[in-house]
């Protein structure tokens, strides 16, 4: 239990818990006490007296029910353990007529509008409870120091020390200055000791001459008359410090010496120094002997501490000062970085939703005019039948390479005659036997215009697709972006890599139409990963490439399984190899390219950099790799490297 409380009366429990919640930093050095009527509170205040307690401040709203705050607060006076509480009223509103009534009864201190200012608040109860505690002599003033205002706390205990020392004395040295104190002190022990000097107390030092030790035990006071002193503080890797000199009149020791308490610095001479050592019964000795010694050298001391104290005071307000400053900073750099992240967060989901939104809007314009050409379509019922097949097909089937793709229709061609047909029944997937006997070749005369009436079904099938794709993927960055919100990593999924690749050319489907691109996919075992992750970095990738090349250009993407390098147990890893022939890259940008927000765009092209910095953390992630070859005007190829069997 405290020596003092704090009394919170309020009709309404929403106010008291709201005072109790802001007062709650007071609370170890003040019993905060409750109360919810004028009864109450008289009960309180009796129970605190009976605890042989005092209230330090009673903090009372105006309107009580039918009560009224002001009369509680006048009410004060009868009891003894509330006499000298500081009053602090609330109101609704301002009443001027109840502050005024309160003021002439001389019980209130201050007043708050409802709802009050926490700042204000606590600056309101830090003065009045300062001015309390001073009121309370009888009190350790120093306790209170670090909760209420330290400086006014601060300098009364100085002055409540300074006074009872001068109590004692006839003399007053107020009216001296320090170097006239520091003189006349010197004198009476150059007078004491002149002659008389058996104990070696007048002495000289050389340079570097240790006289306290921080931490240890000192028994002696050192009044210099001639030379510097510095006093250093170590901290806590054991460097040390310098934190103040004194010259000629100052004392050294001063503290540890009164009080027996360890030095709380390390007193060394920094040049040759002249000083009188006084142990405790020389000090005795002198002050017997010489008795109006004693107020001038007591009031030296005092003034010594004085300044000591001041500052260390000034060193605290300067340090908090300092830590409000960096924390200030610190707050500043934080939010400077979280609008930085949302800046590149937006910009980046942007740009991947940009991609899938306008395929999905070029599909959706090339599929009105397609439903068209399908609702007209001159094919007989059994050919619509066979087109509502190949769109269904093309709806669910991958596209095929390149490379396979020619290899196809180059057989077919021997049986059809004609290279044109035979590719776009490969894309439809109707070169096998069942196909070419039944529908192909028994309507050969006819098969141009057939396959042309088909391959509008195809493209239905096949924007479909892209449109599901995309909207897939859409979705995928929404989802991503709500993980991403909530701090939580995209799931890791065991996937087929190539259908990841495929999906993001759907995205280009537009822009690689303009282009010769090129498929070269060995076959691969499932890559356990982070999918979502893995088609960014697709995206960016082949984006870069389109920006790249000027029309018509070459863009090769090619997947194999090879031995990975940094393994040392005969570990594979996946490689997706995106290879164009643009302009490439100059030597000395190639590491360049993986910092963040690097680009080689011009200027006014959207898009966050060129993303590789970005690719480079998810391959990170994955324990990959990237790399980056290439040959100004010739070639760029983007390695990624990503080993297998790393499960996480």
């Amino acid at each position: 239990m405290n020596s003092f409380a704090i009394v919170c009366l309020d009709d309404d429990p929403r106010i008291v818990e709201q005072l109790n919640q802001d007062l709650a930093e007071f609370a170890g050095l003040f019993d905060i006490c409750n109360a919810y009527s004028i009864a109450e509170a008289n009960d309180t205040l009796e129970f605190i007296e009976q605890g042989n307690q005092r209230v330090a401040m009673v903090i009372c709203d105006n309107e009580l029910g039918s009560d009224n705050g002001v009369d509680f607060l006048v009410s004060l006076e009868q009891y003894p353990a509330s006499k000298q509480a500081r009053s602090i009223l609330l109101n609704d509103k301002p009443q001027l007529d109840t502050i005024m009534q309160a003021v002439n009864e001389g019980r209130l201190h201050y007043c708050l509008t409802k709802p009050w200012n926490r700042k204000e608040l606590k600056q309101v109860v830090t003065k009045e409870l300062t001015s309390f505690i001073l009121k309370h002599p009888e009190e350790d003033w120093l306790r209170y120091s670090q909760l209420l205002d330290h400086r006014r706390i601060l300098n009364a205990h100085i002055e409540r020390q300074m006074s009872r020392y001068r109590s004692g004395f006839i003399q007053d040295t107020n009216t001296l200055d320090d170097e006239t104190l520091a003189n006349q002190v010197a004198d009476g022990l150059h007078e004491f000791f002149n002659g008389n000097d058996e104990s070696r107390a007048c002495r000289r030092y050389s340079e570097n001459h240790l006289l306290t030790q921080e931490g240890q035990s000192n028994d002696f006071l050192w009044f210099i008359k001639k030379g510097e002193v510095a006093l250093y503080k170590q901290d806590e890797h054991g460097n040390r410090h310098e934190v103040v000199r004194v010259g000629a009149g100052y004392m050294v020791g001063g503290m540890s010496f009164v009080t027996g308490e360890p030095s709380f610095s390390t007193g060394v001479t920094l040049s040759t120094t002249d000083v009188i050592k006084l142990d405790r019964n020389l000090f005795n000795k002198v002050m017997n002997s010489r008795s109006e010694l004693l107020p001038l050298f007591t009031n030296l001391l005092m003034r010594n501490f004085n300044r000591r104290l001041k500052g260390s005071i000034q060193t605290e307000l300067r340090l908090q000062q300092t830590l409000k400053s960096l924390d200030d900073a610190y707050h500043q750099l934080i939010d400077k970085e979280k609008m930085a992240m949302l800046g590149q967060l937006v910009a980046g989901v942007a740009h991947e939703l940009n991609n899938p939104v306008s395929a999905i809007l070029r599909g959706s314009d090339t599929l009105k005019q397609t439903i068209n050409k399908i609702t007209d379509t001159p094919l007989s019922h059994e050919n619509q039948e066979r087109g509502n097949y190949i769109l269904q097909q093309a709806m669910q089937s991958c596209p095929l390479s390149t490379s396979e793709a020619r290899q196809r229709a180059k057989k077919l061609s021997t049986t059809l005659g004609d290279r044109q047909l035979a590719r776009k029944a490969v894309l439809m997937g109707l070169d096998d036997h069942e196909h070419t006997s039944q529908w192909l070749l028994p309507q050969k005369g006819d098969l141009p215009h057939v396959i042309a009436e088909w391959d509008n079904y195809y493209q239905m099938g096949n924007f479909l697709r892209s449109i599901n794709v995309c909207a897939h993927r859409i979705a995928d960055l929404v989802k991503s972006l709500k993980s991403y919100a909530r701090q939580d990593d995209e799931s890791w999924h065991t996937v087929d890599l190539h259908e990841g690749l495929e999906d993001t050319l759907v995205i280009f489907e537009n822009k690689l139409k303009r282009h010769h691109v090129t498929k070269e996919y060995s076959e691969l075992p499932a890559l356990y990963c982070q999918p979502i992750a893995l088609q960014q970095v697709w995206t960016n990738l082949i984006s870069n490439a389109l920006d790249a090349i000027d029309e018509p250009g070459e863009i090769h993407i090619s997947t194999r399984l090879a031995p990975y390098h940094h393994s040392q147990t005969g570990q594979h890893a996946i490689e997706v190899i995106v290879e164009d022939n643009g302009k490439g890259i100059p030597r000395e940008q190639q590491q360049q390219i993986f910092e963040l927000n690097y680009t080689t765009k011009r200027e006014g092209n959207f898009g966050l950099g060129i993303g590789l910095s970005v690719c480079q953390q998810i391959i990170q992630q994955h324990n990959g790799s990237i790399k980056v070859e290439s040959e100004l005007g010739r070639f760029t190829k983007m390695i990624v490297i990503l080993p297998l069997d790393e499960a996480k």
